[in-house]
């Protein structure tokens, strides 16, 4: 009986199973029958695609979940590169190498080389549809396939023959003045009350707030700066006595050297999880049933701007949206606009 020794080697950037066999002819000729066999003069060895059908043939440990090949950790690497390069947010590159680490595991046996078109149509449908991922995701993963087969692989892979699904259109959630008033009211810690007002009362984002310097403050101007957003730009939103106080109060009790709201520790940024934290436990407070999220605060002060009678142009600035269409979407849901149509039940 025939005795070999396998190994997982690197061979020109990829992962290979290397296999040293007795030198004899009828062997040689068994082991050119296997598929995508190659023989390396430098290392004097035969070797093989590493995949899961010679890994079980020659005794070699299976794949683990979240296992990667060399050639996939260094192209996700040089995939990193290029997207700082092009100075791509960090949530855009980390969605988008979270998105392709899963796509890549899917397809564990197979080279990055070996995928194709087939490969991603198959992926969407016995993946993404199966588990009914969003669109969201989808549209992400797509993306960023299209992107690193582009700039890391040098070809172009097909992934727009995916049929993209529709467009969804939801409408925002919106609160209404006196639930804002008591999600606002109901933290007693000076911090946490600060954070919610400041993201209500200047319609931010997330990480529009955790980003924020004490330097972006002018309380003499009465304006807060809103550095490289989405869309790597700068914007500026006007802020009211009543919040100026506030942010006074909380400075002089905190004193924040680095950002304007801290961790714990002095000079650490405070963590999105601990923000939304802080809004669930303040809703938590109120009777509020519904499912509050930070964005809703933003929602509901552009909303409310607008059944105030605020132009468009002007909410459509503070928010930071690029298009105007993206703004209307608030006209949908004003109680102002909704109220002036007179029901025909009215004239029964």
């Amino acid at each position: 009986m025939a005795t070999y020794k396998a190994k997982i080697i690197e061979y020109e950037g990829k992962q290979r199973i290397a296999v040293e066999f007795e030198n004899k002819l009828e062997l040689i000729n068994r082991f050119k029958k296997l598929t995508g066999r190659k023989w390396s003069t430098s290392l004097k060895v035969w070797h093989l695609p590493d995949n899961k059908k010679y890994r079980e043939q020659f005794g070699l440990p299976l794949f683990k979940k979240d296992s990667f090949s060399i050639e996939v950790i260094e192209s996700l690497e040089k995939f990193k590169k290029y997207l700082r390069y092009k100075r791509y947010s960090e949530n855009t590159l980390k969605s988008y190498t979270e998105s392709l680490k899963v796509f890549f595991n899917f397809f564990h046996e197979k080279t990055i080389h070996d995928i194709n078109n087939e490969d991603v149509v198959f992926f969407n449908t016995e993946y993404i549809m199966k588990r009914k991922l969003s669109a969201t995701y989808q549209n992400q993963l797509v993306n960023g396939l299209k992107l690193f087969f582009r700039e890391v692989q040098n070809r172009t892979m097909e992934v727009d023959l995916i049929q993209r699904p529709r467009q969804e259109n939801k409408l925002p959630n919106v609160l209404s003045k006196e639930e804002v008033k008591q999600i606002l009211e109901a933290p007693r810690n000076l911090k946490h009350r600060a954070m919610l007002s400041l993201v209500y009362a200047c319609g931010l984002r997330r990480s529009e707030l955790l980003n924020l310097k004490p330097i972006d403050v002018d309380s003499k101007r009465k304006l807060l700066l809103i550095r490289q957003s989405k869309g790597k730009k700068d914007r500026l939103i006007p802020l009211s006595e009543k919040l100026i106080e506030l942010l006074r109060d909380y400075y002089k009790s905190y004193r924040p050297k680095e950002w304007i709201f801290e961790g714990q520790e002095k000079g650490s940024q405070y963590t999105a999880t601990s923000l939304q934290n802080v809004l669930k436990q303040s809703v938590k407070k109120t009777k509020i049933k519904k499912p509050v999220t930070l964005h809703w605060l933003r929602h509901s002060f552009a909303t409310h701007h607008l059944e105030s009678g605020t132009d468009m142009r002007y909410i459509q600035v503070i928010l930071g949206h690029q298009s105007s269409r993206t703004t209307e979407i608030y006209t949908h849901v004003s109680n102002k606009s909704l109220q002036n149509i007179r029901s025909p039940f009215d004239d029964l």
